[in-house]
């Protein structure tokens, strides 16, 4: 059955091809599209269920076109910049300050450490700043790489963010400079970062030799903790593989849990196949349907799949996510995920959704659901409320494969380049069979 018809590109010229998304008798949902030179691609985005599927797609009405986007030529994806034909304005903005890192991970997406090192320049950094603000910043900035923290002058760079009007920044990092120097959380805390965006693959070291090609748990654990004494939120960024991890999931949100409020949530992000990949796209990649039921089952339905909704501001196949409650005796409630989604659904609220249960929190006074009753205050109560809130969520990236340009068209996580402007990520960091990138340089 033919669900709908869509574009795509072919996997070994990235050419745009028209693509369909069909339903097998299993109830198992593919992309097929076939390239006259390459032939045919079959690739699954959902598993087992066309009812879920059908019922994912809760995509808002709202558009937001990017602020003084560009002339479409070429067409998606050619042309992003953002252009005129992209319905979402962003809203977290990628920064990356260096090529250079302190681990060679086989999975890297950005394929860290290939070329010659090279970091931006202050110069170059403030033209970027300048250039959001001109298309609708202040966006949400996380910097990126390589590796940020390999820059000395990190603490500096976010400095400049906040004079140029930017308010949340966070910063996705291996972890490895905040576990070795115990002031450095701080010093990135008092240039005003909000958040760490921490690689934290399981609890194994098996999982990070595999992954990051080295034993980095003891690290991970390190990180977290100076994070929490500085006041940094730390949010949990796992990638999930078949047959490496994804039997861990239950493991990771319960040490999450035991966490909080240092930990301000988990975010999935099962493994893309481009950049630095080695395994082979499976027949069966993980998909979000996959996902839930892992977390469903590993959690013994302290998070279940009912919990969690698609997203609101961008396509809703692109992402999962729901939000829990932490009660005195320390059970979970899952807080209603269409009031969640709904304030999602416009581009500004979704950042400001992000910066608030992001960002780091005073660990004094913590308290539990009960003591919320005994609040003095409207301000204190909901401090509290924030403290005992753990977002869980996750981001199916695109490759090649399963590249769909109305998703694409909704993306608002955006890279940005000197030479193109903004990019989706999933554009960006588009490759061809061959590791040939259509951005990326």
């Amino acid at each position: 059955m033919i669900i709908r018809k869509t574009k795509s590109v072919c996997p070994v010229c990235l050419k745009v091809l028209d693509a369909e998304i069909i339903a097998d008798a299993d109830d198992n949902i593919y992309m097929e599209k076939l390239c006259p030179e390459h032939g045919k691609f079959r690739t699954l985005i959902w598993e087992g269920d066309l009812g879920s599927y059908l019922s994912w797609n809760i995509t808002s009405s709202v558009s937001e076109p990017p602020v003084n986007g560009r002339k479409a030529e070429k067409g998606c994806p050619y042309d992003c910049g953002l252009c005129t034909e992209h319905l979402r304005k962003g809203c977290c903005m990628l920064l990356e300050l260096t090529n250079r890192c302190n681990l060679r991970c086989p999975v890297c997406f950005a394929a860290a450490g290939e070329k010659a090192p090279r970091d931006l320049s202050i110069k170059e950094i403030e033209k970027q700043y300048d250039f959001l603000m001109l298309h609708g910043g202040p966006f949400n900035i996380q910097f990126s790489g390589g590796e940020p923290t390999v820059r000395d002058d990190l603490p500096e760079i976010i400095t400049l963010g906040r004079e140029k009007g930017f308010t949340f920044f966070q910063l996705n990092t291996n972890g490895i400079r905040l576990a070795e120097e115990a002031d450095y959380a701080e010093k990135l805390k008092e240039a005003g970062l909000n958040t760490v965006f921490l690689q934290f693959d399981g609890l194994d070291d098996e999982v990070y030799i595999t992954f990051r090609g080295a034993p980095l748990l003891e690290k991970k654990l390190k990180a977290i903790e100076n994070c929490a004494e500085a006041g940094l939120g730390v949010v949990l960024v796992p990638v999930v593989a078949p047959d490496v991890n994804d039997s861990c999931l239950g493991e990771i949100l319960r040490f999450a849990v035991e966490n909080m409020p240092a930990v301000r949530g988990v975010h999935f992000q099962p493994i893309s196949y481009f950049g630095r990949c080695k395994p082979q796209r499976p027949e069966m990649p993980i998909t979000i349907p996959k996902m839930l039921r892992l977390i469903d089952a590993q959690t013994g339905g302290m998070m279940r799949y009912a919990d969690f909704s698609g997203g609101g501001a961008e396509n809703p196949y692109c992402s999962f996510h729901a939000s829990y409650m932490r009660r005195s005796d320390g059970t979970l409630k899952a807080l209603n995920k269409r009031a969640v989604s709904v304030c999602r659904t416009r581009s500004d609220d979704s950042r400001s959704f992000v910066a608030e249960q992001w960002s780091g929190i005073s660990l004094h006074n913590v308290c539990t659901e009960t003591d919320m009753s005994e609040t003095s205050s409207l301000d204190e109560f909901l401090e509290q409320t924030r403290m005992n809130t753990l977002a869980v969520s996750g981001m199916i990236f695109q490759d090649a494969y399963n590249l769909d340009l109305e998703r694409l068209k909704r993306c608002y996580i955006c890279e940005v380049d000197s030479e193109y402007g903004t990019v989706p990520f999933c554009a960006y960091n588009l490759t061809d069979i061959n590791g040939k990138a259509l951005y990326r340089k």
